[in-house]
């Protein structure tokens, strides 16, 4: 082989190489970028309070997985009409014991998927009783201009509901 080949079959492999790196870097920035598309709720929040990012939430429901002692929970938060951000448990009062009274959004409403019980985004928080969210009002998180926060304490309450979940 002469010193040309080498040299051209050396810079194909250096090229491969870079060019493997390269694709590497790039797919894990997409990944990171793209991968999380809900924002921080593809983060499982384990044993610790959980910051909800104000910006992070709009008119589409933002689920937050929780895990507070070996028990999984989640937290939906959505963006009223009144453009206040509203929390709840992502499961029913009613319906929590079947293990699958959580909801999904449709549109402007969320739908429990144990009972079909349809639900405004806007009686987040507010609607209490019955086939609804679990609200979790003012007293039982800390609001600032940039996130909401949810203590662990306040979480570990809730373990309860979330006992047969099945999401």
């Amino acid at each position: 082989m002469s010193q040309l080949q080498k040299e051209q079959k050396l810079d194909f492999g250096e090229i491969a190489t870079v060019s493997f790196f390269a694709l590497a870097v790039l797919l894990f920035i997409v990944v990171l970028i793209f991968g999380n598309a809900k924002g921080a709720s593809g983060t499982v929040v384990k044993d610790r309070d959980l910051v909800i990012q104000i910006s992070e939430v709009s008119e589409k429901a933002s689920f937050y997985p929780v895990e507070i002692k070996g028990t999984r929970l989640e937290v939906l938060a959505v963006r009223a009409s009144d453009n206040t951000v509203r929390t709840a448990f992502n499961t029913c009062q009613v319906c929590y014991g079947s293990g699958r009274g959580y909801y999904i959004q449709e549109g402007d409403v969320l739908v429990c998927q144990n009972c079909g019980n349809r639900f405004k985004r806007d009686e987040v928080e507010i609607t209490r009783g019955g086939c609804n969210p679990v609200p979790i009002t003012e007293e039982f998180k800390t609001v600032t201009d940039t996130s909401i926060t949810i203590s662990k304490e306040f979480l570990a309450k809730a373990k309860i509901i979330f006992a047969n979940w099945k999401s």
